[in-house]
């Protein structure tokens, strides 16, 4: 597989897309910076092709949240940054209704509906943690459509933030298409968005929190109008006004860490945050790991980091939901993930996947950093047989 096969399975994609003539698109998108780039690529791009766009932010696709999402018809659908874990789900209830899109850059899962078209590009032999980035996959996807649509080069840029390190493969040709365009311009060795006059990893830190922190109180919506827009006084206002919030919240938990907050096992070292984030999304959970795991000597750098944080009830303009919902979130230390690309280590996704085995939800991720939801009753199951799963896992490696 590669880039040119990725190419041909657009172009076919195009074909279709002019064949059925939709004038409406619902566009699902995540909830972090790189999910709220890649919806405002996908919308432009639609938009540009004559459609009316719906956007949807979501956390975690719930099985009710796939099945309301699923229960239109003859209507096109685009997953950004989000959908391939649960490719299989998504294929059991669209039926062949719709046409169905993903572009994401987690590890995915089989698509059986010859109506859901996965575009990942780990697919076509890239890794998603590595090479590209949710938001690097829609700006593809929307440059073979047409070429116009590299004025949306910077926003691959600002996406692909949330992998760490210098930008490689995919991410490194969205650079040099936005570099070449001028969509971003690089100013006393910063990279800076032409257009919004707004340095790229400042705007990355923003969306992150107006996606995360605001989730329930429109950020979402503000972010994507941000991405195409810019930031206007009121929304850098209120990602002030969020982050401070966030920042609050965020000292009292290491505050808690400080007085023995964080418990261990033999391999595992989790800390259950409750509702001490009520009104947030659930990213804080995961975006307080990860900045956890580079504070050293407040953290075991050789056990797997595990967040719990207690989910709303709802997801903003779609559905409420009646159970009593887990965030999880792993986070792998730096040390540890030496072990993890060694083999003698399961990846964080592989640990969570096994570890939730028959009852854990929308369970996706990478390497280093993987989540998923369980029934709150679950919480200390949960831990248990994590800490057991590594165990085995190892006895079983040392014998090989």
């Amino acid at each position: 597989m590669s880039l040119e096969e990725f190419k041909t399975r657009v172009s076919k994609v195009k074909e279709i897309i002019e064949d059925r003539g939709f004038e409406h698109a619902l566009i699902v998108h995540h909830d972090d910076a790189d999910g709220l780039c890649s919806g405002a690529i996908v919308k432009v791009v639609l938009e540009r092709l004559g459609m009316r766009t719906e956007l949807i932010c979501i956390e975690k696709l719930l099985p009710q949240v796939i099945t309301k999402i699923h229960s239109r018809e003859n209507d096109l659908i685009v997953y950004c940054d989000i959908g391939s874990p649960h490719a299989h789900v998504i294929s059991k209830e669209n039926t062949g209704r719709n046409l169905v899109v993903i572009l994401d850059h987690h590890d995915p899962s089989k698509a059986t509906d010859e109506m859901v078209i996965d575009l990942n590009l780990e697919l076509f032999g890239f890794k998603g943690e590595r090479d590209f980035s949710g938001a690097t996959c829609c700006y593809l996807f929307a440059k073979e459509l047409s070429r116009e649509n590299v004025d949306l080069s910077y926003l691959a840029v600002v996406g692909s933030q949330e992998i760490p390190g210098e930008l490689k493969s995919l991410n490194k040709s969205a650079l040099d298409d936005a570099l070449k365009s001028g969509t971003i311009l690089k100013e006393r060795g910063k990279l800076i968005v032409s257009k919004f006059r707004i340095p790229v990893k400042r705007m990355f830190s923003n969306l992150q929190v107006l996606g995360a922190v605001g989730y329930y109180i429109g950020g979402p919506e503000e972010g994507v109008h941000a991405c195409i827009h810019g930031f206007t006084k009121r929304i850098e206002g209120m990602v002030k006004e969020l982050e401070e919030k966030r920042k609050k919240i965020n000292r009292r938990v290491l505050s808690m860490i400080y007085r023995g907050g964080l418990r261990k096992l033999r391999f595992i070292q989790w800390i259950d945050v409750g509702e001490m984030y009520k009104g947030m999304g659930t990213k804080v959970i995961g975006t307080l790991c990860s900045f956890l795991t580079y504070r050293r000597g407040l953290i075991d750098e050789n056990k797997y980091l595990v967040g719990l944080m207690n989910m709303e009830p709802i997801i903003p303009k779609l559905c409420r939901i009646e159970e009593n919902y887990v965030k999880v979130s792993i986070r792998v230390p730096r040390t540890l993930r030496e072990y993890i690309d060694s083999g003698k280590y399961p990846t964080a996704v592989d640990l969570l996947r096994k570890s939730t085995n028959g009852f854990g939800i929308a369970v996706d991720g990478h390497e280093y950093a993987a989540s998923c939801i369980i029934d709150a009753s679950r919480k200390h199951h949960l831990i248990r047989r994590m800490d057991e799963y590594v165990s085995e896992y190892l006895t079983t490696h040392s014998l090989k």
